[in-house]
This record gives structure tokens, C-alpha cells and sequence, in this order.
């Protein structure tokens, strides 16, 4: 299994897995290397991976799965990555990363939806906007810590190892779906630090173009439809998350995979009939 993608030095760099059955039967991954390389050609990666079974004595007649993105140069039927090494070794079938599959799905429905599209939209500027610099990020966690700490005063949270540790507002990315949870998740956990920072920068804003970005930032954060979607997206992706990181388990297999599947649709069904019973009129 290979991925690719560039460092803080923007460096091009390629992560190896190993996926096998051991001598008593079971199946195993292990991280196997991560390498630097010139380019993400085909031609390229196919070189360095060879290269890489070839230090360890490991035969690539052996190979028996290749797992990749749906990129162009991994997955092209003619020239991309699995297609050369299939020339070389029949049986080394492609599979198209389930997780990968999942949110490559998810983030082009959403994107049907003008509502949603809009709210992702309004989420990463307002992020942008909190975190433009350290003293906004740093007085974010200040005013977060103030408020878990008047929570746990009132007793509206519960205490103990690993809870209600202060963090940061988190980026989404169009290619990590749990991203977008990550995201949305963390936002509903600061959402009235997020309001004061907002109106703080407002406050002490020394130009009328920050201003201007605090103010429409603030506005979308407190208008009802943005808090509603964001509420609505915590429930649903709650549901979308957890088939993702189960399509990453180690132990997964096709079959168990499709019916997890068919779970998903099945819970998301549910969940939209719920939503029309609670919104619709008495």
C-alpha cells in the first residue's frame, strides 16, 4: 500500500505498507519505509518500490494486492502505477482504498448540496479568520480554558484523565473526510470561545478589512442556519466516521465491508426520518 504527498519542505515523499499473512495464518501491516522521490510519475514510484523489495530480498512475483488513491498516476488503466505492475506480476490485483472511496463520495455529494456546500464554505473562512494569527489562536485557547473551567464549576462536564483538554480549531481537507468531522467537532466544542474570540477581534481590529472579515465571519457563525448544519452535520458524520475508520482496520474484508455499508444506509435512513418527524408541523 503507497501513498505520496510533500512535506514542510515541500519535498515529495512516498509511504510504503506491507500487507501479509504471517506463518501461523494471520494477517499483518507494517510500516515499511518512507522515501523521498524526484517526481510522482508512475514510472517513478514503480522504480522506487522495486527498489525497496529488492533490499529485503522479497520477490515481486510474491506480490498479491496493490492498495492506492484513485489519483491518475496510481490508478490509470494503461500507464498508471498498478497498471505497470500488474504487467509484471498478474496477480498483484488493484483495490481502490475503501476509506479513500467512502470520502471521495461523501465530499462530492455534499457538494450537490448548496446548503452544505455554503456551510463548508462559511467553516473554512472563519477558521482562516481565528487562526490568521498566534495572538488570535493563543487567546482562543486562553478563552477556552476559562470556559471548561467555569463548565466544570457548574458541573456541566465531566472530569477525567484525557477529558477537556484545550485545542484549536481544526482545518478540514477535501480528501480526509474525517477531517471534515474533526473539524466540525471541534468547533461545537468551542463554539462560544470561538464567538468571543471573534468579537474581541472586532474589538481590536486596526483596519476596516479585518474588520470587515471578523464581522461577516461572526455573522455567519451565529445565523441559525450555519448552527444548524453544523449541528446536523455532527450527527450525520458521526455515522460516516466511524464506517471510515472501520474501513481502515486491518482485519476488514470485502464482505464485512459491504455490510457495513448497507449499516451506514441503513442508520442514515433512519436518522432522515427522524429529521422530518421532528421539523414537521403539528
Amino acid at each position: 500500500m503507497v501513498d505520496e504527498a510533500r512535506d514542510e519542505s515541500m519535498k515529495e515523499q512516498m509511504a510504503v505498507v506491507f500487507r501479509y499473512v504471517d506463518v501461523k495464518g494471520f494477517v499483518k501491516e507494517r510500516f515499511f519505509g518512507l522515501i523521498h522521490v524526484a517526481d510522482t510519475t508512475a514510472l517513478t514510484l514503480k522504480k522506487e518500490i522495486y527498489s525497496l523489495l529488492s533490499q529485503h530480498c522479497l520477490d515481486i512475483q510474491n506480490i498479491r494486492g496493490q492498495g492506492y488513491d484513485g489519483a491518475s498516476n496510481m490508478q490509470g488503466m494503461w500507464n498508471g502505477l498498478q497498471a505497470l505492475i500488474l504487467n509484471d506480476c498478474p496477480y498483484a490485483y488493484y483495490i481502490h482504498c475503501f476509506a479513500h472511496r467512502l470520502q471521495l463520495a461523501l465530499v462530492k455529494a455534499s457538494k450537490q448540496v448548496n446548503a452544505i456546500s455554503h456551510f463548508f464554505l462559511a467553516l473554512l473562512f472563519l477558521i482562516k479568520t481565528v487562526n490568521a494569527s498566534y495572538k488570535h489562536n493563543d487567546q482562543l485557547k486562553v478563552v477556552n480554558a476559562n470556559e471548561i473551567e467555569r463548565l466544570i464549576d457548574l458541573e456541566d462536564l465531566e472530569t477525567g484523565s484525557g477529558l477537556n483538554q484545550i485545542g484549536t480549531l481544526q482545518r478540514p481537507v477535501e480528501t480526509r473526510w474525517s477531517s471534515h468531522f474533526i473539524s466540525v467537532y471541534s468547533l461545537l466544542r468551542m463554539f462560544t470561545s470561538t464567538v468571543e474570540v471573534l468579537q474581541n477581534i472586532i474589538d481590536d481590529a486596526v483596519d476596516g478589512e479585518h474588520r470587515a472579515e471578523a464581522e461577516s465571519a461572526y455573522e455567519g457563525l451565529t445565523s441559525f442556519e450555519f448552527v444548524f448544519i453544523l449541528h446536523l452535520e455532527k450527527e450525520t458524520m458521526e455515522i460516516t466516521d466511524k464506517l471510515c475508520q472501520a474501513l481502515q482496520s486491518q482485519s476488514q474484508d470485502i464482505l464485512n465491508a459491504m455490510h457495513l455499508v448497507s449499516l451506514l444506509k441503513h442508520l442514515s435512513k433512519n436518522l432522515e426520518m427522524m429529521d422530518g418527524m421532528a421539523y414537521s408541523p403539528l
